[in-house]
This record gives C-alpha cells, sequence and structure tokens, in this order.
C-alpha cells in the first residue's frame, strides 16, 4: 500500500509514534526531499536507513506509474518537508493513480499547518476554505483575490516571506482595508508569532519584513443583503436552470443571508401561484 505521513512543521516534539514506528520498519521512501527526509530520521533517532527516492512536483508525474507498481508488492512511506502529503505539497497525482489502479492509500494524520493557524487566528472555524499559495504575478494574484472578495468563508493561505507585503497589499484591496485577518510566522517554532488585525495594519507591520514559513487567515465577507424579492427571484432563476429548489434556496441563502426556509417557501408559492 501507499502511505501518506504527516511529519512535523516545526516541533520535532509533534512527530507521532505512529510515525516513527512508520518510518522504523520502512524499506521505502518517497520523499519530497531525501537530504530533509534524512536528517529527519536523524532528529527523530531512527536507526533504519530506507531506500529514499525523490517523489516532487517536478517529477511526479512521470513517477507515479512507478511508484504505484512499487506499492503493489511493498510499502511505500510518503513524506513531504513538512505536514500532510498533498496539501500544497506533492502527493495528489500519486492518490489519483494508487486509486485508479486499486492501489490501497491510507494516512498517518498529524500536523498541518493549515488547521494550526486557523485555529490560532481567533477567525471563524466552522467553515473554511484554503486557498494555498496565491501566484507569484501581481496581475495573476490580483485577480485571484478578486474572485474571492465574497467568499463568506474564513480562507487561509500560505506564502512566502518575500511576497507577503505585496499579497497583503493586494488584500487590501481586493477584501477592504478593516477585514480581519492574522497572520501566523513559524508556528510550532521556537519564534511562533501570531499577529492579528485589519489588513491595513497588518500590510504596514509586513511592509518592515517578515521571517520564516508564513500562513495568512482572512475572515470571510459578510453576506450581502439583497432585497428579499430579488433573493426570491433568485431561486426561481436557479430553479428554471434546472437546480432543485431546496438547493437553490440554499445557495440564495447563504450568499444573501436570507432564511432558507423563507426563500423556499417564496418561491413555491410563486411557482404554484
Amino acid at each position: 500500500m501507499i502511505i501518506l505521513a504527516a511529519t512535523p512543521i516545526g516541533n520535532l516534539g509533534d512527530a507521532s509514534r505512529r510515525l516513527v514506528a512508520a518510518l522504523e520498519a520502512a524499506t521505502v521512501v518517497a520523499a519530497e526531499d531525501t537530504r530533509t527526509t534524512q536528517r529527519l530520521l536523524q532528529a527523530l533517532d531512527v536507526g533504519n536507513r530506507p531506500r529514499l527516492f525523490a517523489l516532487h512536483d517536478h517529477n511526479e508525474k512521470e513517477r507515479a506509474a512507478e511508484v504505484v507498481e512499487l506499492a503493489r508488492t511493498e510499502d511505500v512511506l510518503v513524506l513531504s518537508d513538512a505536514g500532510m502529503p498533498t496539501v500544497s505539497d506533492p502527493g495528489y497525482g500519486l492518490v489519483v493513480a494508487a486509486a485508479a489502479a486499486g492501489v490501497t492509500v491510507t494516512v498517518i494524520p498529524g500536523p498541518s499547518a493549515v488547521v494550526t493557524a486557523l485555529a490560532v487566528s481567533g477567525l471563524p472555524t466552522d467553515r473554511f476554505t484554503f486557498e494555498g499559495f496565491l501566484p507569484r504575478k501581481d496581475g495573476e494574484r490580483a485577480d485571484a483575490l478578486a474572485a474571492l472578495s465574497a467568499e463568506p468563508r474564513t480562507m487561509v493561505f500560505f506564502e512566502a516571506p518575500s511576497r507577503i507585503a505585496a499579497s497583503l497589499r493586494d488584500m487590501c484591496r481586493a477584501f477592504g482595508d478593516d477585514r480581519p485577518a492574522a497572520v501566523c510566522r513559524e508556528l510550532t517554532k521556537l519564534h511562533e508569532q501570531v499577529r492579528r488585525g485589519p489588513l491595513v495594519e497588518l500590510a504596514d507591520w509586513a511592509a518592515e519584513g517578515v521571517r520564516g514559513e508564513i500562513v495568512v487567515v482572512v475572515g470571510g465577507a459578510a453576506p450581502r443583503r439583497t432585497p428579499f424579492a430579488d433573493a426570491v427571484t433568485h431561486v426561481r432563476e436557479l430553479t428554471g436552470s434546472g437546480i432543485r429548489l431546496k438547493e437553490a434556496a440554499a445557495e440564495v441563502a447563504e450568499a444573501t443571508g436570507h432564511s432558507r426556509r423563507e426563500l423556499y417557501q417564496a418561491a413555491l408559492a410563486v411557482k404554484n401561484g
């Protein structure tokens, strides 16, 4: 089988006993960076020296089939440099290939920068969306953020220190200066820092330079209060396109803040005329 194993995002004390046991037993490890994995083995005092080979963004497409075939006869442990493989890290293509080939994929869960930052951000955690890294080019980044301007869920982004100031400025333009956010830096490490506040304050702070691994958490947009009659019309338009009334009412309720039940009943009344 293929075993996706989460590794510490900073503090080695977060390595699970299952991870250590898997490393001790592994004969083959597919690693994002074999040098990083070798250092992890040494830091965790793992005496085993499995066969290591690289599986990263640049070769995953070519190597996935090879790894899947290998996993038919022995377990293959898959590691990224930090956190869970496949989450803004190599592994997704491998899982797709394994599923298509009928090869079992399992997980050794563990640290995740996404949920760690969300937990300490002080922003709503009941519903969120993970957006990964924003585009590097200014125009593409601005377009990506503009498309998220009405997103009602809390948003989680990864960002590089060299681009964090520009990204926060672009977020101000897309989401508004006062949108609440948090910049989480060096999570679980010695110099961990969580800076909370309106986007404009965080952008001013980041302009002086920020180091380390960074996760940005941004509050979702407040529901736009569309007139009830317009919301009902929208529900009717959605049902006219083939969407079930219940689903249409739920979608419009989420976008406008109106009651799903009231939208459903009003649209039903219009339908039954």
